[in-house]
């Protein structure tokens, strides 16, 4: 019996993951260093009433 070939390396499909998560992460920081998501930060989720903010409503004056 012939000897069997080494180990080929990594599978076709493990290769292609990663290069498609190297991607996701890349587009996630070129987001967020560029700005183009938005404002991000622990405030971003709050009402105005957690935050301390106080809104002018003039709609019940008279």
């Amino acid at each position: 019996m012939a000897d069997q070939p080494p180990y080929p390396g990594m599978p076709r499909w493990v290769k292609i993951s990663g290069i498609i998560l190297c991607l996701i992460i890349l587009l996630a920081v070129i987001v967020a260093v560029s700005g183009i998501g938005g404002p991000h930060g622990p405030s971003r989720h709050l009402s105005l009433a957690d935050t301390g903010s106080k809104i002018s409503d003039t709609s019940d004056r008279p």
